[in-house]
């Protein structure tokens, strides 16, 4: 317990920063984040909790397999990913990897401060729309914007016997959501949705939809003229303290001919990461990794083994409304010493604890929601956190 809890910083100050927001430790950074365990209420659906921790629909679903999507059940064990290997392509502007449906960007560094990284989940082009890969800018910037479908959809809606007028106005219809922002590749556009359980699916015509909380958090920092590179990149590793973390994506078969699981794209990605392969021990263990492509980002060293010890905490999300809100009830709740913001977490992101167990964790979920109407969970580290 003591080496959990050296690793923390306690801080009481309140941040305006987004919560999916990343410091990097210097330029070479790959890995931001942590993967944390929760366990889930009755009422959950997997999707609940994957938009309180700004994670999207397959991220959730692929990390765990053996749970139903729509009825967990109570009290299940939920593995959050919120551990990324950055994109290889350079610290710039928008970076977007179609394999894993997920947007970074990375805002000009302030002087004196270190450069970071912001990433939310997307949807994407499904099989036959698939969004193209390539560099672009952002070209326009649009509030509240209406919606010339081309004639492709409407023809495809018209034979659905569905059809859409020509312009559809800006509104709770509109599949553009509240805000827009055009790409220099004609036709296509990062925007919001009035359908967010497609983010983190393959479901749209090729443009890039988010949840509207961050098209509307993208649309306030990112400028004109940004840039933009659409990568595919389903098989990635990278080095964290001298450990070898890999991650590995289903593979999309309009994206990608090989068939299988075709462990040379892993070889190549560990081998730009480091100057050596694997030992014969730890192929296994990558292996498994590709063959289950889970998305889930994992050490070499710590595939088989999840919990380091059972340190047992509350988490209740990744926004700054939950922040302010848990900050103004403290004193009903007795938390003063117990805000444990994680190391290298995401900013303004914390745990409440530590507690000796979970009857004493799952009583302060309740205390939570009961004085604030905010869903919270009993929650553990895993070593990826440390």
């Amino acid at each position: 317990m003591f080496k959990l809890l050296v690793s923390l910083v306690f801080t009481l100050s309140v941040s305006a920063t987004f919560a999916t927001t990343f410091n990097l430790a210097d330029d070479s950074t790959r890995i931001v984040g942590h993967n944390l365990i929760v366990y889930s209420h009755e009422e959950d659906t997997l999707l609940d909790i994957a938009r309180q921790f700004d994670i999207g629909y397959e991220e959730i679903v692929t990390a765990n397999k053996h749970l139903d999507p729509w009825l967990p059940g109570d009290n299940q064990r939920v593995l959050v990913p919120n551990r990324f290997i950055l994109p290889d392509a350079p610290h710039k502007g928008i970076v977007i990897n179609l394999a894993e449906m997920r947007l970074y960007y990375y805002p000009k560094k302030e002087k004196g401060k270190r450069q970071q990284v912001i990433t939310h989940p997307i949807g994407v082009g499904r099989e036959g729309w698939t969004t193209p890969l390539g560099k672009a800018k952002i070209i326009q910037k649009k509030k509240d914007p209406t919606w010339t479908p081309p004639a492709s959809i409407l023809a495809e809606h018209l034979e659905k016997g569905d059809p859409l007028p020509k312009v559809v106005p800006a509104g709770p219809d509109n599949p553009l959501g509240a805000y827009a922002m055009r790409l220099s590749m004609p036709g296509y556009l990062l925007h919001g949705t009035n359908r967010p359980f497609g983010v983190g699916m393959r479901v749209s015509h090729g443009c890039i939809r988010l949840f509207p909380e961050d098209i509307e958090h993208l649309f306030g920092l990112v400028d004109v003229n940004t840039t933009v590179e659409i990568v595919y990149q389903p098989y990635k590793a990278a080095l964290d303290n001298g450990t070898l973390y890999i991650e590995a994506h289903a593979i999309q078969d309009d994206m990608d001919e090989r068939k299988g699981n075709n462990m040379t794209p892993m070889v190549s990605a560990i081998l730009k990461a480091q100057d050596k392969i694997l030992s014969d021990d730890d192929w296994p263990a990558a292996e498994t990794l590709v063959r289950e492509h889970n998305g889930v980002v994992r050490s070499i060293e710590e595939l088989s083994n999840d919990v380091v010890e059972e340190v047992w905490f509350v988490h209740t999300g990744l926004t700054t409304e939950v922040k302010h809100k848990l900050l103004a009830v403290t004193d009903s709740l007795k938390l003063q010493d117990s805000f444990w913001p994680l190391q290298d977490g995401a900013d303004t992101e914390m745990l409440l604890g530590p507690f000796d167990s979970q009857i004493e964790s799952e009583q302060l979920v309740v205390k939570i929601n009961e004085l604030t109407g905010l869903s919270a969970w009993a929650a553990l580290l895993t070593s990826d956190s440390l």
